[in-house]
């Protein structure tokens, strides 16, 4: 009786590893074009977990062949999708290593902005529009600087018009951040503080919407702060920022500089 059972269990245990090897297997003859080619059906179905587990496949299996350069673009934005910014940044970054003169490059680092953009979406801001000048500047900072390589490197590519429109909404969101800190400070008395972050707005956000209002925290501030000849330097440049608008005149960028370094002198630092 126990010699019977244990052949039941031993015929059961094979039969297990033969199905496992049998479905670990289904793949093994399948030609790089025949792997691409069910990735990218998973990929248009919105599977994206099949499209990734492909992909791998692919890239595993034929790491020098014609489809493995497209396939390391598709796999980033299908690990976008399935909200694994990590890996899709990975993703693209071997692609632009790998592949310095390939014609989809623009692409890459225009994806790398996408990505960057979107890591600090949560669920509700996919649906709901929220103010993005309230979010992590860390990414948006990256995202800025990959529009930006689209944009410079890359004019003459179909992605340059919409990734300068991307890398300014991005600049003056990281300005409008600055002043939500500026404000923070201000409101809790904390004045030099307040400057300081004005400061650096007009300093590194001049030609933005921000460089108004940073104008008006350093006249409110400095007046808080007894510093009435710094006050009236700042009216006088925002006078000037509001008649001439932020691109202003020679008139008006001598003034910010002249703002910029009397104040890292009043502080003791050199403005550098």
């Amino acid at each position: 009786m126990r010699r019977s059972l244990l052949y039941l269990l031993l015929s059961a245990t094979l039969l297990a590893g033969c199905s496992s090897t049998e479905e670990k297997d289904n793949t093994v003859n399948w030609s790089a074009e025949r792997i691409y080619a069910e990735a990218s059906g998973a990929l248009r179905e919105g599977n994206y977990e099949k499209a990734i587990k492909n992909y791998e496949l692919l890239e595993a299996r034929y790491p020098y062949g014609v489809y493995a350069a497209q396939a390391q673009l598709d796999i980033a934005y299908a690990y976008s999708k399935f909200d694994e910014p990590d890996a899709a940044i990975d993703a693209l970054d071997r692609f632009i290593r790998l592949h310095p003169d390939h014609p989809e490059l623009a692409y890459a680092y225009y994806m790398k902005g996408i990505v960057n953009t979107e890591r600090n979406l949560g669920l509700m801001d996919r649906f709901v529009p929220t103010d993005a000048t309230q979010r992590d500047p860390v990414a948006y900072t990256q995202a800025y600087k990959d529009f930006k390589e689209v944009a410079e490197r890359f004019p003459d590519s179909r992605y340059a018009k919409d990734a300068h429109q991307r890398a300014v909404y991005l600049f003056n969101s990281l300005a409008m951040h600055e002043i939500h800190i500026a404000d923070y400070y201000m409101d809790r008395g904390a004045y030099l503080a307040a400057v300081k972050r004005a400061v650096g707005v007009v300093e590194n956000y001049q030609r933005t919407p921000a460089a108004e209002k940073a104008l008006e925290i350093m006249v409110e501030g400095y007046t808080q702060l007894g510093l009435t000849e710094f006050a009236t330097d700042a009216q006088r440049v925002l006078v000037l920022n509001r008649e001439q608008g932020n691109f202003g005149s020679d008139a008006y960028e001598q003034a910010n500089k002249s703002l910029i370094r009397r104040f890292w002198e009043y502080i003791g630092l050199d403005e550098d």
